[in-house]
This record gives C-alpha cells, sequence and structure tokens, in this order.
C-alpha cells in the first residue's frame, strides 16, 4: 500500500512538473522569449516560476475580496523584481521643484462641478497603446501623449507623434538613459515642432537627431503644473484641460505583474521613477481610481493601462509632478 501511495505521488509530482514546463513554454512562445545559454533558460524559469506562485497566492486573496487589483504572467515574468527596478531607468527622481511657466489655479468650489468620471480616449484624444521596449524613454511616451491631446483639442485630429525625436535630439535628456518632463516640453517649445510618428518612427535605441520641419504634427507654447501632491488639483486638470502627464513609484512587484482592477499598494512610495499619462479618472466597486496609460504595451495591465487609486493620500506620488503642455 504504502509503495502505491509513493507511486501515486511521485505521478502527481511528475504532472504538476509537466503541466508547468508546458505553462512556462506557452509563455515563452506568447512573449516571444528565446534564451540562448542554458543556464540563462534555468535562471529565467526559476524567476517565473517565483512569479507564478506570488500571482496565484495574490488572485487567491482577490477572489476572496480581500485584494481590488489582479495579477498575471505578462512579458516581466522571468525577471525577479530587482532587475525589474533596475530597467525603470526612464525617469530621475529629485526633489528640486519644477519650474513649469504658470500653475492651474484651483477655484474654490470648482471640484463639485467636475464630473465623477472622465475618460478622454472616447471623446478622441488619445491615440493606441505603444511600447517603448527597452529603452528608457517612458519620458517621451508620456510628453507625446499629452501633446497629442492637447493637438486634438485645438484642431480636431488626432496625430501620433515622434518619441523617437523626443529620444535623439532632446539634449538636456538622456535619450535612452531617462529624462525630465518639463525639458522635454521645453524642446519642443524651443525648437518651434515635434515631428509626426509616420515621419520620425520609433526605433527603440537612440540616434542622430533627425528632424524635419516640414514633417511637424505638433507644436508648444508653453507648459504648466498642478500645485504638486494635490490629487483635487490633478483631477480639475484631467476634467478640464485632457490627458496629463505624470510620474510615478512603479517599482513594486505588485506593479510589475498588474493585469486589472484597482491599483491599491500601500508599500507604494511617493518617489518617482516612471513615466506615464492620465487620460481619465472614475471610481469602480466603491474604489476611486486614476486611468493611467503606460508605454509597455497592450500585453501589460488592462490593454496597457492601469487603474490607479486615487483619493489615498497621493500614492504612488501620482500627483507629485504633473504637468500638460500649451499649443
Amino acid at each position: 500500500m504504502r509503495v502505491l501511495l509513493a507511486v501515486a505521488a511521485l505521478l502527481v509530482g511528475v504532472v504538476s512538473a509537466s503541466l508547468e514546463d508546458l505553462e512556462f513554454q506557452e509563455w515563452k512562445l506568447k512573449f516571444g522569449k528565446k534564451y540562448h545559454l542554458m543556464e540563462e533558460e534555468s535562471k529565467r524559469k526559476m524567476n517565473w516560476m517565483t512569479n507564478r506562485k506570488l500571482v496565484l497566492e495574490h488572485n487567491m486573496l482577490a477572489d476572496q475580496g480581500l485584494k481590488t487589483y489582479r495579477l498575471g504572467m505578462n512579458h516581466f515574468a522571468d525577471m525577479d523584481n530587482q532587475e525589474y527596478r533596475q530597467m525603470l531607468k526612464g525617469f530621475f527622481n529629485r526633489n528640486k521643484a519644477h519650474n513649469a511657466t504658470t500653475l492651474l489655479q484651483k477655484t474654490e468650489g470648482s471640484a463639485a462641478a467636475l464630473p465623477d468620471t472622465v475618460d478622454w480616449r472616447t471623446r478622441g484624444y488619445v491615440t493606441g497603446v505603444k511600447t517603448q521596449g527597452i529603452c528608457g524613454s517612458c519620458w517621451a511616451f508620456s510628453v507625446t501623449g499629452a501633446l497629442e491631446g492637447q493637438m486634438f483639442r485645438k484642431t480636431g485630429r488626432l496625430v501620433s507623434l515622434s518619441e523617437q525625436q523626443l529620444v535623439d535630439c532632446t539634449t538636456r535628456n538622456f535619450g535612452c538613459d531617462g529624462g525630465y518632463l518639463d525639458r522635454a516640453f521645453d524642446y519642443v517649445m524651443k525648437n518651434r515642432g515635434l515631428d509626426t510618428e509616420a515621419s520620425y518612427p520609433y526605433e527603440d535605441r537612440q540616434w542622430k537627431c533627425r528632424f524635419n520641419p516640414k514633417t511637424v504634427g505638433a507644436t508648444c507654447t508653453g507648459y504648466r503644473s498642478t500645485r504638486s501632491g494635490d490629487e483635487k488639483a490633478l483631477q480639475e486638470a484631467v476634467a478640464t484641460i485632457g490627458p496629463i502627464s505624470v510620474v510615478i513609484d512603479a517599482g513594486q512587484v505588485s506593479f510589475q505583474h498588474y493585469t486589472s482592477g484597482v491599483y491599491n499598494e500601500p508599500h507604494c512610495s511617493s518617489g518617482k521613477y516612471h513615466a506615464v499619462l492620465v487620460v481619465g479618472y472614475g471610481t469602480e466597486n466603491g474604489q476611486d481610481y486614476w486611468l493611467v496609460k503606460n508605454s509597455w504595451g497592450t500585453l501589460w495591465g488592462e490593454n496597457g493601462y492601469i487603474k490607479m487609486s486615487r483619493n489615498k493620500y497621493n500614492q504612488c506620488g501620482i500627483a507629485t509632478e504633473p504637468y500638460y503642455p500649451l499649443v
């Protein structure tokens, strides 16, 4: 009898391992993962299995109503969190205040008149989700997103703009090694234009500047910011102006594997490491959220978006350094 039980246990272990192997191979195919060395494959699989366990345990809590969001096995699933954090080199944290031209002045009682829900995607202000790849260019994608929205507001035409020009030509930023939002807006203003994406497509690397004034898709006359840390002021800006560039702490393992729901991470700091675009806000199952467009492709999050907690003491620093352009 003991022999039969031992054999049965062994078979269960073999089947479980086989299913894990199959799932790992399917995941590799889905995300186009290829490892050239056996040592690399082994390391990546160990990371993947550790993350799979974390995802399953978190989602069990979500099923019980103890978490407001779910995790998934996205293209970061073969990275440990330290490696993932090292990848987040797109925005430099700084304590010095920004120097936007003016601040949006929040009028007394204006918050009461704001809509409960805003989604600028439904009104044509937002281009499709883009992919920054391994280049630390999140700052460029955030800036083009804000400019695309304001140019649509001005002209009624939605034109995708060139992140590559910002990466190549913004000399006061650092290309694929990161940058600042205000310096990018300042560059577009002084350069008197930003080319369209069609004329200056993204390459996932820094190259020589090839700006062509004949293919400009947007101009910028200045840029503004809301009061730092004030979510009500940010809400007013999103509701009345359009998509707003912000920077957040995206370094938590929960952000790394986020897939759906309202992201509520009490361990999030106000440190600013990743630039994104707020395109709206709302409430889901009693949880206020910011609707945020990321630049990691449509296979991350909710088709490339994340709902981040709103009115939770500026969680993840989302209202710390917001910008929008004047066009």
